[in-house]
């Protein structure tokens, strides 16, 4: 069995109610829940925090005994080296996140600092971005 940790940055727990037309209307647990029961064979781990430190700390406490983390940063993509670097040091493959086409936004959201250590990125596919990036690590 797989096992999965999904991080998400700051204001995705407001997920549901924050810009439902960019991040949809489902909350961030009745996501969850149905991602669970969707993947019955897949182990999925969620943290969720507003604070770039308690991202870097989740990040190195998972990434050298999962599989895969699915990782969404929200804007911390953009600004936080420490974040990328966390990425870069740990042995778990990364698979960057974003629930909105980040290119199709404002021109600070191009620039990823995790991108460049990630096994991969998906964006722009609202919540099946997560799915698509779950997907990626079956296949291995």
């Amino acid at each position: 069995m797989k096992k999965l940790m999904i991080i998400n940055g700051p204001n995705l727990n407001l997920l549901g109610t924050r810009e439902p037309d960019i991040y949809g209307s489902l909350s961030l647990n009745e996501f969850l829940d149905t991602v669970k029961e969707k993947y019955p064979t897949v182990e999925i781990f969620h943290f969720q925090s507003n604070i770039e430190g308690e991202l870097i700390s989740k990040i190195q406490e998972v990434g050298f005994s999962f599989d895969g983390i699915i990782l969404n940063a929200a804007a911390y993509t953009h600004t936080s080296v420490g974040i990328g670097d966390a990425v870069k040091a740990v042995k778990t493959p990364v698979v960057e996140v974003h629930i909105s086409n980040t290119y199709a936004r404002e021109e600070f959201r191009h620039q990823s600092y995790i991108a460049p250590n990630a096994k991969g990125v998906i964006l722009g596919f609202g919540l099946q971005s997560y799915e698509l990036a779950i997907q990626s690590f079956l296949n291995d």
